[in-house]
């Protein structure tokens, strides 16, 4: 069978990750043929896989579409023999020949509420979440199937374009676990240390820092800065929404504007850390929770779908509306106090069919012989 990768766009983070564990897993298949149109071959370079470089069209959207709509057309009448399976791993759907379609659906900022200081930090992520509301759609009914890594995205999205809910696939992402050293947090053995709070993450409007910055100004207003303090992995200088959290909340003494992590001290922040704090407005799977759950510790997380999801089966959580600095503090409170009484167990989120817990089984449904013609 002939099965064609088209990820053209991608080049870092999350979206490559699962670019690469994709042809990991397709380059062990020997009854496949298999073709991986990508930007750049270095990034993602497997045996067994042909690759058509296309580096040209990540720059702007025109080209993009163009590639997507025009370029990737060509290339499907151009091959010997129609392929058995198309696979888009970049949320749009492309106008190709194939027996098949599917697309893996990354992002969620469709379903992120806009605000205007949005615009004013970053325009590009409002823009681009209105801009995917409607790439979602165009051409969506071509797909056999779509793939999300969240049950509330696969009934987000079934609602948002009118896909069936029995033809999106929910197939959670595999990641390598951080190596979390035996180092004891503050706890009842340090009852004299500072609490520790973590948030990692990328400066990134969405991911709600200014939140947290609030919560911990009441705060200090309340205990001074001897009782907690607060990492993040930003230093003020990344970007423009970087430099307004430093501005305008550096003078905290319980911030500590830490920057970019290594793995070695990720993992020691996570191994010190009393609490993770993750207050992010929208995230496909959100990362740090999935990482933080091994320590068993406390976490504090947005209440929203994809939290619950990430954090389920977790026995020491709690959730915060994005907006209420207010109650985050109160539950800070409760973590520097020993309290943890609105802490509790997230109950664990059930999976209907289509589900996919490896790349063999989302291939396996991909390439069903059951599944011919939108299934």
């Amino acid at each position: 069978m002939r099965v064609v990768i088209s990820a053209v766009n991608i080049r870092k983070g999350g979206t490559l990750t699962v670019l690469r564990d994709c042809l990991s897993y397709l380059s062990g298949r020997a009854d496949l043929r298999v073709t991986a149109l990508v930007h750049k071959k270095s990034l993602c370079d497997y045996p067994g896989i042909n690759y058509i470089e296309i580096p040209w069209s990540i720059k702007g959207w025109g080209r993009r579409l163009w590639c997507e709509y025009v370029i990737m057309g060509k290339i499907s009448k151009e091959m010997e023999e129609e392929p058995d399976l198309w696979l888009s791993l970049h949320d749009t759907t492309p106008r190709v020949r194939a027996k098949r379609q599917a697309v893996y659906c990354h992002t969620s900022f469709p379903f992120m509420k806009i605000k205007w200081q949005d615009l004013r930090m970053d325009k590009k992520i409002p823009l681009f979440s209105m801009f995917t509301r409607y790439a979602y759609k165009w051409f969506s009914k071509r797909n056999d199937y779509l793939i999300v890594q969240q049950e509330w995205f696969r009934k987000g999205l079934s609602h948002l374009i009118g896909f069936p809910e029995k033809r999106i696939i929910v197939a959670p992402p595999s990641f390598k676990k951080v190596p979390i050293p035996d180092i004891p947090s503050a706890g009842k053995e340090f009852p004299g240390k500072r609490t520790l709070f973590f948030y990692p993450s990328t400066p990134d409007c969405h991911k709600n820092f200014e939140l947290v910055c609030r919560a911990s100004s009441i705060l200090e207003e309340k205990y001074g800065n001897d009782r907690f303090k607060v990492v993040f992995t930003l230093d003020g200088t990344e970007n423009r929404y970087a430099t307004f959290l430093k501005n305008t909340w550096g003078h905290l003494a319980s911030v500590d504007f830490h920057g970019y992590m290594s793995k070695e001290d990720l993992g020691r922040h996570y191994a010190e850390a009393d609490c993770l704090v993750f207050t992010s407005r929208i995230e496909t799977w959100g990362l740090p929770i999935s990482e933080f759950m091994e320590t068993g510790k406390p976490m504090i997380l947005s209440d929203l779908p994809f939290a619950h999801e990430s954090s389920s089966g977790s026995d020491f959580v709690a959730f915060c509306d994005v907006d209420n600095a207010e109650r985050l503090a109160s539950l800070m409170e409760e973590i520097i106090l020993g309290k943890k009484t609105s802490f509790g167990l997230v109950p664990e989120i059930s999976h209907p069919d289509p589900y996919a817990c490896s790349w063999e089984d989302l291939f396996g449904i991909l390439l069903s012989s059951e599944c011919s013609g939108h299934c």
